[in-house]
């Protein structure tokens, strides 16, 4: 079994960090003056709104992605939170906007595929808030038979009793020493 690479995202977001243009980016990132209005289906449910953004964020390289499909899916204030291994065998966090993932994501997508679909979720919900574990595979091609990355997204719903919006997305990718145990992969793998 070869072994995983580090997370997923927190390799977009490394790899992005540290090359991105400011210039260029800065002009990705510019959030439109209103917030845009999202797709009811996108918005109806937590399943869906999950399923938008994996779909959004997902594309071969070089496909501009529908920033402004992202942005409605979030309620004011979001954060985007990956979770990362330090050089010292620790973790850290570093909490994100929307549009500052979209200003690091953009320069990412535009030079390597990146398709992420969720195979397994656990949901709690109360009133108007969700909690959703939900496992990714990562791929660089849709094709690709195996993904190069596994982990884990939690996301934070809240209904504003007419649609869904995320609250948080926190993200941790699978390593050696803490694997993905049965309660967090489809039945059979």
């Amino acid at each position: 079994m070869r072994r995983p690479l580090r997370p997923a995202l927190a390799i977009l977001f490394a790899a992005v960090v540290c090359s991105a243009n400011p210039r260029r980016a800065q002009k990705s990132a510019v959030a439109p003056a209103t917030p845009p209005q999202a797709r009811p289906a996108d918005v109806s449910s937590p399943k869906a709104i999950l399923a938008a953004a994996y779909d959004v964020i997902s594309g071969p390289a070089g496909k501009k992605r529908n920033w402004n499909r992202f942005r409605s899916l979030f309620a004011p204030g979001a954060r985007l939170v990956p979770i990362s291994p330090t050089k010292e065998g620790g973790f850290r966090s570093l909490a994100i906007s929307p549009d500052e993932y979209i200003t690091r994501g953009d320069p990412y997508f535009e030079r390597h595929g990146f398709y992420e679909r969720e195979v397994s979720s656990k949901t709690e919900r109360w009133a108007n808030i969700a909690q959703v574990f939900s496992t990714y595979e990562s791929r660089h091609e849709a094709s690709d038979p195996s993904p190069f990355e596994r982990g884990i997204n939690s996301f934070q719903l809240f209904f504003d009793g007419h649609r869904w919006r995320i609250v948080t997305i926190m993200w941790q990718g699978e390593t050696p020493a803490h694997r993905l145990t049965a309660q967090f992969l489809p039945r059979g793998k």
